[in-house]
């Protein structure tokens, strides 16, 4: 296959932390084609920056993705080629990135997914719970009463269940997960292949204890065990 191929929008993954998780086709698409779409271009220069990218790039984010996307369409149409990155890990997952993918595929613009980095896979990977069926959820509701109704009705769910969330609200998400599900296996994932990565498992008691009263900072993933009086009847 010959890469990149004119008027096609390339899904990037890159790293979620460590600068060398990413592949060699990755690089050679993001130097080649005609233009990259970042989520924050100021976090993909440093990507840029480490090996030598000299690609344009072009911001791409929740705030303008209406108004850019139809900017973008008209030069993928024009023959252009194109990547589309998130902050971190694969684009379309809890991002922007969703929207344009779907207008691409509305105007029959060819997509082309370069895989690699994604938090919620590494997470799963090393968090010890069953791996052969799992649920991800990505953010839950901000508000409590609308995150434990959430969690309330995926209480009888039997796979394992992955999560995304941010610091100042880890502590109290792990409360209402306890609340709403009891006392379950969990894994809190943090800063996965950065320097500080951290990777506390646990019942959710243990858990909250672990992580209450630190100032905690970070990308985070939530890796939670699903019923298993449920689970066991598989």
């Amino acid at each position: 296959m010959t890469d990149p191929k004119p008027g096609c929008l390339y899904i990037v993954s890159t790293p979620i932390g460590h600068l060398d998780d990413i592949t060699l086709r990755a690089l050679r698409i993001l130097k080649e084609v005609s233009v990259v779409a970042a989520e924050d271009t100021r976090h993909t220069r440093t990507l840029f920056n480490h090996y030598q990218i000299q690609t344009p790039l072009t911001s791409y984010h929740d705030h303008n993705k209406e108004e850019k996307t139809e900017i973008l369409l008209q030069r993928l149409k024009e023959g252009q080629s194109m990547a589309l990155v998130a902050d971190a890990g694969t684009p379309g997952i809890s991002d922007p990135g969703y929207y344009l993918i779907n207008r691409c595929i509305q105007a029959g613009i060819p997509l082309s997914p370069i895989p690699g980095a994604s938090a919620f896979l590494a997470a799963l990977a090393v968090s010890g719970l069953p791996t052969d069926a799992f649920l991800f959820e990505g953010f839950l509701p901000k508000k409590r009463i609308g995150r434990l109704k959430h969690l309330l009705a995926l209480k009888e769910e039997p796979r394992t269940i992955i999560l995304y969330e941010s610091p100042h609200r880890l502590v109290r998400c792990l409360h209402d997960l306890h609340e709403a599900w009891g006392d379950r296996r969990a894994v809190v994932a943090r800063e996965i292949t950065k320097m500080f990565e951290e990777i506390v498992r646990g019942k959710l008691s243990l858990v909250i204890a672990t992580m209450e009263g630190r100032s905690i900072r970070g990308e985070i993933t939530l890796v939670i065990e699903g019923n298993r009086s449920i689970s066991s009847m598989w």
